[in-house]
């Protein structure tokens, strides 16, 4: 039997302590580590710098002129699934992500790889780069090398150069009261992947929630570019949902734009099989993490606790999360949906600051 036979039993996933984005570090953990980096600040005073740290965005976007700008990102995380390919993909696509949620366009890419070099043949990590290349050639992007080290779990990602004009820089900053928010992919990734790793999840299910990772957010990019991005457009924010959940990040959108917002759970999409996962307690670390940073912030009303976890869940290269004024809202759905996102739901708005930031209804 060959390596690459051999991999093909291992469980990826048995060589991680979480599963993708559900590793992360939570948004308390990252304010309590820049608190105590306040060197890091020092970038914000470049006039050429239009998104740098302050408002927790996506990616940090830097003018070269008046007609172009750099998107700079990157991501990471230990192994979600157990084909390596597919792995890959997700990783390459979530990273893309970040570029798309700015607005951007994805131009070159380099390789970040932590591997066992005892424990895994390296043939499998050749699997895993070439689910990257894929998704990055559906990208139009190109990877041009990277940098790898020996590491008792395995972890990949890549770091991801996008241009965007400076004008039309898709920010999470922008949001006004009165804005529909319109998800473009299903929740419950986060429970699926869980589910997956303690097996109790369906071979369909983890095949949906795959699905749903490996598909690009380009296309919501288009649609957002299409119906007017910056200056007197209405799509006014925007940003994509990973791993600090639809709240997490809806939080992040609010604070950074100090207003409100209300979510109609029933309307939120969500994939097949995900909500009775998490009832059955298939509830991600990065997910009880999130619930517990956005709790204080939150009137849950009757909201059951399941469904506290469907919004709060860990999500691995979610969809885009955009802010569009009401009255182009039937467009942006409309361009979505012509574009192939695998949703374009309108999930709730936009509202005044008040004593509860986030409410659900």
């Amino acid at each position: 039997m060959s390596e690459v036979e051999a991999g093909a039993a291992i469980r990826l996933t048995s060589y991680s302590h979480g599963a993708g984005c559900a590793c992360k570090l939570s948004p308390a953990d990252l304010q309590d580590v820049l608190a105590h980096a306040p060197a890091l600040r020092r970038a914000s005073g470049d006039a050429d710098l239009l998104v740098g740290l302050d408002t927790g965005d996506d990616a940090a976007v830097y003018r070269l002129d008046d007609t172009r700008a750099l998107v700079l990102t990157t991501d990471f995380f230990t192994p979600i699934v157990d084909d390596a390919r597919d792995w890959g993909r997700i990783a390459a696509v979530n990273a893309l992500s970040d570029v798309y949620a700015m607005g951007g366009t994805p131009l070159v890419a380099l390789n970040l790889v932590a591997w066992p070099r005892e424990a895994l043949p390296f043939e499998l990590l050749g699997r895993v780069l070439e689910g990257a290349a894929d998704a990055a050639a559906e990208a139009g992007c190109l990877i041009v090398g990277g940098h790898s080290i020996d590491d008792a779990e395995p972890k990949f990602g890549l770091a991801v150069v996008g241009t965007v004009h400076p004008d039309h820089v898709l920010t999470n900053r922008g949001a006004q009261p009165g804005d529909d928010l319109v998800l473009t992919k299903p929740l419950g990734i986060g429970a699926i992947t869980t589910g997956a790793k303690r097996g109790v999840a369906g071979a369909d299910h983890l095949a949906a929630a795959i699905e749903v990772m490996t598909t690009l957010n380009a296309g919501a990019a288009a649609a957002a570019r299409e119906v007017g991005i910056g200056g007197d457009g209405p799509i006014h924010a925007g940003t994509d949902v990973t791993g600090f959940g639809l709240l997490g990040h809806l939080r992040e959108m609010t604070s950074a734009a100090t207003v409100g917002a209300e979510i109609d759970a029933a309307a939120v999409p969500v994939i097949a099989g995900a909500r009775a996962l998490l009832e059955a307690g298939a509830v991600a670390g990065g997910t009880q993490r999130n619930h517990a940073w956005v709790d204080p912030d939150t009137d849950w009303g009757t909201t059951p606790r399941a469904t506290q976890h469907l919004l709060s869940d860990a999500q691995t290269s979610g969809g885009l999360l955009l802010a569009c004024a009401p009255h182009a809202t039937d467009d942006l759905v409309a361009a979505l949906t012509r574009h192939g996102t695998l949703a374009a739901a309108p999930i709730g708005r936009i509202t005044d600051a008040g004593a509860a930031p986030l409410v659900i209804r």
